[in-house]
């Protein structure tokens, strides 16, 4: 079984913003923005549609970074 260890609480990320330095703030999810519905719709059916076409055979969770200096968005892959 494989499980996102950001999603879970197992790991902690500390990625800088490539603009400003400041630690970016993990946002969770990137499918979880989708809609009002999509953070409780199947992990696995939403990986179809969250822009990575390798990411339920990967398994990989895409995270979405923000930073709160400079408004800075960025995704990032996370191996479960």
């Amino acid at each position: 079984m494989h499980l996102c260890p950001l999603c879970n609480g197992l790991e902690e990320r500390i990625i800088q913003c490539p603009n400003c330095k400041t630690v970016m703030e993990d946002k969770g999810k990137v499918t979880d923005y989708f809609d009002d519905y999509s953070a409780y719709m199947d992990i696995d059916m939403m990986k179809m549609y969250d822009g990575q076409l390798t990411s339920l055979e990967d398994h990989l969770c895409l995270h979405y970074f923000y930073c709160p200096s400079c408004q800075h968005q960025e995704t990032n892959s996370i191996q479960e």
